[in-house]
């Protein structure tokens, strides 16, 4: 899940604007951990609250996410996506937003089969993402983190990625302009997606992500969860990142880490 964070944080300042290179500076001022992050830890924290007993995971998710959504408010939430987080009564609403897929890397880590992470992916992603595109951008995000995981080659990822969820283009020219690219799942998870399976380690991939531009901590998070499971996080990279989480989060991914992935990070 550092995989995640690191790329979120690294992202979180070059957000919809023009990059003008690959060679910026990764921590630089005005870096922060934004949603991706807060929402990471909390499906985090989720599964470890299940304990491996993945019938009462959307019970524990919804609960996670409002609770630490509610404590990091102005991390940077999607309009509906923060009603929910407030609502008396939470509920799914047909969403594809890139959301989904950026908060299920710890599906991967934790899951011991594609099946299982699958299901899981499933259940922590249709609490409120529950369009058919949310839900396979989430799905094939934490297959794929699965799959790096469990040390399967990147040509076999890519395999799997495009012959069941997404046609993928290796050249994706970067968002520029005022325009505001789409910041769905349909969009992002396959250009992240490019990002990890053509770059020649964890912070190749990261550099990728955000210089493609758009909603570069989401399309960086989830590049990075693939990323982080395939490839080894500098421990520099590592470092300044878990620096600038709040110690509730740190305590969160060392807990996670140290079940789930001892051998990966930490």
């Amino acid at each position: 899940m550092l995989g995640a964070i690191v790329g979120d944080i690294v992202g979180s300042r070059f957000e919809f604007q023009d990059i003008a290179a690959q060679g910026f500076e990764l921590f630089g001022q005005g870096c922060r951990f934004t949603d991706d992050t807060v929402m990471t830890a909390a499906v985090a924290a989720a599964i470890l609250d299940s304990k491996g007993d993945w019938s009462n995971l959307e019970k524990a998710t919804i609960v996670r996410m409002r609770s630490l959504g509610q404590r990091f408010a102005e991390a940077g939430y999607g309009s509906n996506f923060k009603k929910w987080l407030f609502a008396e009564d939470p509920k799914p609403y047909e969403s594809f937003g890139n959301g989904a897929a950026m908060r299920v890397s710890p599906c991967g880590l934790a899951a011991e089969s594609i099946e299982e992470a699958t299901i899981m992916a499933h259940k922590v992603t249709a609490v409120s993402h529950n369009h058919p595109e949310g839900l396979k951008g989430a799905e094939a995000t934490a297959v794929a983190v699965f799959m790096a995981k469990r040390g399967d080659s990147a040509q076999e990822i890519g395999k799997i990625i495009s012959d069941h969820y997404y046609q993928l283009d290796y050249n994706p020219p970067p968002f520029s302009g005022a325009k505001r690219p789409s910041i769905s799942c349909q969009v992002t998870v396959p250009r992240a997606m490019v990002c990890f399976l053509s770059a020649k380690n964890y912070e190749e991939a990261i550099r990728r992500a955000v210089y493609l531009g758009g909603d570069t901590d989401t399309t960086a998070a989830i590049a990075g969860s693939v990323a982080g499971a395939y490839f080894s996080i500098p421990a520099t990279l590592k470092e300044r990142a878990l620096a600038l989480l709040d110690p509730s989060l740190v305590e969160i991914v060392e807990a996670f880490e140290a079940k789930y992935a001892p051998g990966l990070r930490l």
